[in-house]
């Protein structure tokens, strides 16, 4: 396999017909090109709404329903609900797919998509349907190649991760807050919630193994009391600050010194949960951590544990520069090897299929039911531990039948439109094994040679 096809497949979503040729010139240099990012937002990225926006409208629906479910059935209003935050998930969902499809500057992408995917809100509870999309453009999209620590404030400070784990109910137990409703007993339900704290250290920073207990958790927690959303009621402690942006509140944050990881942080207000966050981006577990998973990601599911290592040390030296992580691992000897290989997650297998016909569908259901059908569905990860980024997970005999279903519909679509023999030598290239283009040359149709190509080992693997 040549260093092109690496450099399209592998690090990139999959070639379109033509970008090998013009990758070979230098696939390092293709890629490391990528990483200033593009010189603007993709259009489609562009037209979409901000999350402030979208939350304001959502609170205005439910605002309205509050208003008129005595006179209105309450399957209507539910309703009406469910149209403003289908239509915010599928046009996000469309703008995303869409901007994979089309970029000249995929592996940039697929980093977007890779520390979403680390970072993960999952559209399972309302309102993260309806701006799930959008933190992935505004948290994510703007810090994948500086530091680490700018993109893991962004990410915790995004409304919709703090909605998603219920840190705007998180109150400390001795804020002013906190002790007002000590003192009465109809306001019990307020109380420090762990959630955030939780998983910045288990699964954003230092790993599950990565040295803290469950006295940090809890000490963390605290620190994090009062990172909030504005605007969370119309009135009452939390109708202040601009609706759906981050709001820090005074009233509910755990005054005095905690210690987390046995360093104490005596720092007042928002400035310190910002110092913890600075030092576990610092911290040599959440260096591994890091290099462990980009390893997987880009090079085998068993990462070399010398790649993990080097990928560690760069990450420390440079003081979290994701950029300098990046060339390293664009200068590594095994992401270029034959050796290894990843087999695409079903969002995978989608995007690079859309690359290859170099076709995005006009209606944005076709991809969402794609995804739904092999198991990946947009936005919907299921727990913030992410989607899983080893074989075993989208293996086995059930899943393989759906993608082959899947494929037997692009194929109907395509009709006989495409040679496959010939999309196969465009998008492949050398990794078009001899014996897969003979099976599918041989195939009794165009669209069955399609179906053939699709299914394929050759380009199941990346």
């Amino acid at each position: 396999m040549n260093k092109a096809v690496i450099a399209a497949n592998r690090f990139g979503l999959g070639a379109r017909p033509g970008e090998l040729q013009r990758i070979a010139r230098n696939p390092a240099s293709w890629l490391t090109d990528q990483l200033g990012g593009p010189s603007r937002l993709p259009a489609e990225i562009r037209a979409l709404p901000d999350s402030a926006s979208v939350f304001g409208e959502v609170q205005d629906v439910r605002r309205s329903q509050r208003a008129t479910k005595r006179d209105e059935p309450a399957d209507d209003i539910v309703e009406k609900y469910g149209r403003v935050v289908r239509r915010h998930y599928l046009e996000q969902t469309a703008a995303r797919y869409r901007t994979a499809a089309r970029t000249d500057t995929p592996f940039h992408e697929r980093l977007v998509h890779f520390w979403s995917n680390h970072f993960a809100v999952s559209a399972d509870k309302q309102p993260l349907p309806a701006i799930a999309g959008l933190f992935e453009n505004e948290a994510i999209r703007p810090n994948v190649v500086g530091k680490f620590v700018d993109l893991l404030r962004a990410s915790e400070q995004h409304p919709a991760m703090i909605v998603y784990l219920d840190n705007q109910r998180s109150i400390g137990p001795d804020s002013t807050l906190g002790k007002r409703a000590n003192r009465r007993r109809s306001e019990q339900q307020f109380g420090l919630n762990e959630n955030l704290a939780r998983e910045i250290l288990e699964l954003h920073t230092l790993g599950v193994d990565g040295g803290y207990t469950q006295q940090d958790v809890t000490s963390f927690a605290k620190v994090l009391t009062g990172w909030s959303i504005g605007g969370t009621n119309d009135k009452g402690r939390f109708a202040d600050g601009e609706p759906g942006k981050f709001e820090f509140r005074e009233i509910i944050h755990e005054p005095g010194s905690q210690y987390v990881l046995g360093r104490k942080y005596s720092g007042r207000g928002i400035d310190q949960g910002e110092a913890v966050l600075q030092d576990l981006a610092s911290h040599p577990s959440t260096a591994r951590f890091l290099a462990t998973k980009l390893a997987r990601h880009f090079v085998a599911d068993e990462p070399p544990g010398e790649l993990v290592d080097r990928l560690a040390s760069v990450y420390l030296e440079s003081g979290g520069e994701l950029s300098s992580v990046y060339e390293a691992l664009i200068g590594a000897t095994e992401p270029w090897l034959d050796a290894y290989a990843k087999y695409k997650t079903p969002h995978d297998f989608v995007i690079s299929t859309l690359r290859a016909f170099d076709h995005v569908p006009d209606n944005p259901r076709f991809i969402v039911g794609a995804l739904d059908l092999m198991g990946q569905t947009p936005f919907r990860p299921g727990s913030p531990e992410g989607w899983p980024d080893t074989a075993v997970q989208w293996g086995g005999a059930d899943a393989l039948y759906k993608r082959i279903e899947w494929s037997n519909t692009v194929a109907r679509v395509v009709g006989s439109r495409v040679n496959p023999v010939e999309l196969g030598d465009a998008v492949l290239g050398s990794a078009f094994n001899p014996e897969t283009r003979k099976a599918v040359s041989r195939a009794e149709s165009l669209a069955q040679g399609i179906t053939l190509f699709l299914a394929s080992p050759d380009f199941q693997r990346r």
